[in-house]
């Protein structure tokens, strides 16, 4: 069980560049290096987390540690995952705006951001040749990365993701037989998922229950990770922080590593001035539970429900069309909030080299642009 949270929490410190980023690593880690599970079942647990409410990225996590180690392993890869990026939020909560405004921690953040272009197109061109092997597949990977380049929202990843598993149904199916076993779904998830939605009509309301029940049901709406959880938890939030203060916070969760539903740890900091920790870890439970219990209703079965012949052509469908999502990915915006110079590209093929031609361990490739990063802000 320590190897899950070590492993989770190694990754929390390095994993740059938002869920496309997370999704690379995390196959790089357990797919690759581990081999805990194989592409097929690492990609059934991605298309799954496209389905479902919640922070993608982490819920993706979550189900490799269950897989793993059970519920035990599940809260373990959570912890491991997610604890860096509380204590850096934590940290920028405390020394407010110091620290995202230091060049030198600028010029760190912009290279490791460098390497998450790395990470994601060497995800993307791996999972491209597991799952683009037929005409079919490969037209839906380069036509769902046309439709979200075009047309960048949730309606449209949602829209894509229904046509593709439609299409592959009718036409991806493989032959087999179904089991006679009918699904049914983990009862306690969802009766817990169902009481925390009404927590507040079921209590008097204090001001703790008040704020994870708000955080709760942010995370209870978010489909697409967390870009989308912006608008929620700002009109939530309304004058009680001010304009400046929440748009630091956003931005710094864009920088730090790991996922970034953790800027509600920093606005959970600032929402409860009298137990500034308190409001800190209330807010990260909150938006962080739902995706989490509705992935539990369903993961147990996930594999039974795989090898019915419609649901699994649904899944060859879904699973090009996650690469196609990758793909859209690493243009916008993980190249383009990374690459803003010729020399930014030239270090990218650099590690490119570094990481798939002499195949130096990740901690060496992640030194190394730190490195990049600090001569960087010296030199300029």
């Amino acid at each position: 069980m320590f190897a899950i949270f070590k492993t989770f929490f190694w990754l929390g410190w390095v994993s740059f560049g938002g869920p496309a980023a997370h999704i690379g690593y995390f196959r790089q880690t357990f797919v690759n290096q581990f081999k805990w599970l194989d592409d097929k079942e690492y990609a059934q647990l991605v298309a799954l987390s496209q389905f479902l409410p919640g922070p993608g990225s982490s819920q993706v996590g979550f189900a490799i540690g269950y897989k793993r180690g059970g519920l035990l392993g599940a809260i373990l890869a959570f912890l491991g995952f997610t604890l860096p990026s509380v204590i850096i939020m934590l940290c920028l909560a405390l020394l407010s705006s110091e620290l995202s405004q230091n060049p030198l921690f600028q010029s760190i953040v912009h290279s490791l951001k460098l390497l998450a272009v790395i990470v994601v197109a060497d995800a993307t061109w791996g999972m491209y040749h597991s799952f683009c092997k037929q005409r079919l597949t490969v037209s839906l990977c380069f036509a769902t990365t046309s439709a979200l380049l075009l047309l960048p929202s949730i309606s449209t990843q949602l829209i894509v993701l229904a046509l593709a598993a439609m299409i592959g149904a009718k036409y991806l199916a493989l032959n087999g037989t179904q089991t006679n076993n009918s699904f049914k779904p983990s009862l306690w998830p969802l009766v817990l998922f169902c009481l925390l939605i009404v927590l507040p009509f079921l209590t008097s309301t204090t001001p703790v229950i008040q704020l994870f029940s708000d955080f709760f049901q942010a995370g209870s709406l978010v489909f697409g990770g967390g870009h989308v959880v912006l608008p929620l938890l700002q009109n939530m939030v309304g004058d009680q922080i001010s304009q400046d203060a929440f748009l630091t916070g956003y931005a710094t969760a864009q920088a730090v590593p790991g996922p970034m539903f953790t800027f509600a740890t920093y606005i959970g900091y600032q929402l409860m001035p009298e137990a500034p920790i308190t409001g800190a870890l209330v807010a990260t439970l909150g938006v962080f539970l739902p995706g989490f219990l509705l992935l539990l209703c369903v993961l147990k079965h996930w594999q039974y429900l795989a090898q019915i012949p419609k649901i699994s052509g649904a899944l060859n469908g879904i699973n090009a069309t996650v690469v196609g999502l990758l793909l859209a990915a690493l243009y916008q915006p993980v190249f383009t909030s990374a690459i803003l110079s010729t020399s930014d590209l030239v270090f990218v093929l650099f590690g490119f080299y570094l990481y798939k031609e002499l195949k130096l361990p990740m901690i060496w490739v992640v030194c190394s642009f730190i490195i990049i990063g600090s001569l960087s802000h010296y030199a300029g």
